[in-house]
């Protein structure tokens, strides 16, 4: 079992995960900005540390990260204003990464979306572009690192319940996801390490996650 640690851990894909994580056996640490939320992280199973990644520096992350075999970035600026959404989603989760590659080999895993990328097409004048912008940026920088790193790409999120089943490809038009099926694939990844090095786009779809995700191997 694996030493996991969540940061965003108050979202709602993350408290899935979480809860899918501790389950499972795993030693889970969930970040969380607002003192508040800590109890609903701990009926998950999970560890709740208070941390504010947004305005953590590179050294106090390399601290907040040790012993972490997996680090899971969830964490989000939530539609606030542009600055706001670069400074958490771009820059804060770049300064997570550094220290995370100076960790025993861990696993690093990005909870993007699905459009996330250099040539998003997202026009400069859609409220939508500071985020595009800011995760294109992000998932490229760790894209660059030494890490083991997996980006997730999960289309429009729904909260019904989950159906686990997906499809995954670049080929794939956006379409919907639960957030139940995000967060088992979040747990499925941290699971199954050989899948580093990849971007995994996906909806839902016909086939459970346990054999979709296997096949990009």
């Amino acid at each position: 079992m694996a030493s996991v640690t969540i940061i965003g851990g108050h979202g709602k894909v993350a408290l899935r995960a979480s809860r899918l994580l501790a389950d499972a056996g795993h030693a889970v640490t969930s970040w969380v900005r607002n003192p508040d939320h800590a109890g609903d992280v701990e009926e998950t199973g999970a560890i709740a540390v208070v941390r504010d990644a947004e305005h953590m520096s590179s050294d106090q992350m390399a601290e907040a990260l040790a012993g972490a075999e997996v680090v899971v970035w969830s964490a989000g600026a939530g539609g606030g204003s542009p600055e706001r959404t670069r400074a958490v989603d771009h820059e804060a989760a770049v300064r997570s990464m550094d220290p995370a590659a100076t960790l025993a080999d861990p696993l690093y895993v990005m909870v993007s979306y699905f459009g996330s990328k250099p040539d998003h097409g997202v026009p400069q004048d859609n409220p939508f572009f500071a985020y595009a912008e800011a995760k294109a940026a992000a998932d490229e920088h760790l894209r660059s690192t030494d890490l083991r790193w997996v980006v997730l790409g999960p289309s429009t999120l729904r909260d019904e319940a989950g159906t686990g089943r997906i499809e995954v490809g670049d080929e794939l038009d956006s379409g919907e996801v639960t957030r139940d099926d995000v967060a088992a694939v979040v747990a499925h990844v941290v699971e199954h390490p050989e899948l580093a090095g990849r971007t995994i786009r996906f909806n839902n779809g016909e086939t459970p996650v346990a054999e979709a995700l296997p096949r990009l191997t």
